[in-house]
Formats: C-alpha cells, sequence, structure tokens
C-alpha cells in the first residue's frame, strides 16, 4: 500500500510539473537568428542578432558560447557580457516568449552563437 501511494504521488508531482510547462522548454529551444543591417561600422559589416524563447516560457540568466568573439562597434555589457568563452545576455534578466532581445555588432563575418545555458520560467 505504501508503495502506490508513492506511484502516486510522483505521478501527480509530474503531471503538475508538466501541466505547468515546465518541461516544455529547455535552453536548445533558444533561437538564434543573425543578419546584415546594411550598415558599415569601421568598413565591416553591421549584424543584429536576434533571441528569442522558442517555447512558451521566459528564459533568463541566457548564456551564449562566444568563444573568439570580436566586434568593432561597443556594445554594452548589460546587452552582453563577455567573460572567457561564454557571454552573458541582457545581463542575466528575462527573455519574454512574447519579446525577443537584440543587439548588434561589426564584423567581417557572422558569429555563430549557440545556447550554452538558462534557466526557465513557466507560469
Amino acid at each position: 500500500m505504501a508503495n502506490l501511494l508513492k506511484v502516486l504521488a510522483a505521478l501527480f508531482f509530474f503531471s503538475f510539473i508538466i501541466s505547468k510547462g515546465y518541461c516544455q522548454c529547455k535552453t536548445e529551444n533558444l533561437k538564434i537568428v543573425q543578419q546584415q543591417t546594411g550598415k558599415q561600422v569601421q568598413n565591416k559589416p553591421e549584424w543584429t542578432v536576434t533571441i528569442s524563447t522558442g517555447c512558451p516560457c521566459t528564459q533568463l540568466d541566457v548564456k551564449l558560447a562566444c568563444d573568439g568573439f570580436q566586434t568593432v562597434e561597443p556594445i554594452a555589457s548589460s546587452v552582453l557580457a563577455k567573460s572567457g568563452g561564454e557571454c552573458v545576455v541582457n545581463n542575466g534578466q528575462p527573455i519574454f516568449p512574447s519579446k525577443d532581445f537584440s543587439f548588434t555588432y561589426a564584423w567581417d563575418t557572422s558569429f555563430q552563437f549557440k545556447p550554452l545555458s538558462s534557466q526557465i520560467a513557466c507560469s
């Protein structure tokens, strides 16, 4: 009987988590799209990076792999803070599912940012 109660409690717990959307999102859901703006900065093309959650939940403390990233256009550290081979996006603040986060940089070619980690917040 005790085992049955444990199983039922576990099923209830997991169904609660799934119904709240906690299992709907992962760091890998982050979508990163880049395109040229058409502007030149110090004779280098400017790129816009747009990050969206790719799921119905908010993602915060977003970190991207950015080893080797370079730009001739200053980026505020509150927008993209580089530390070693990773970059913190938006000062760790949330990226909401209904509002993309964007920033620009200028370099000869686009840089392939890859999501490293994030915290998922579903309501």
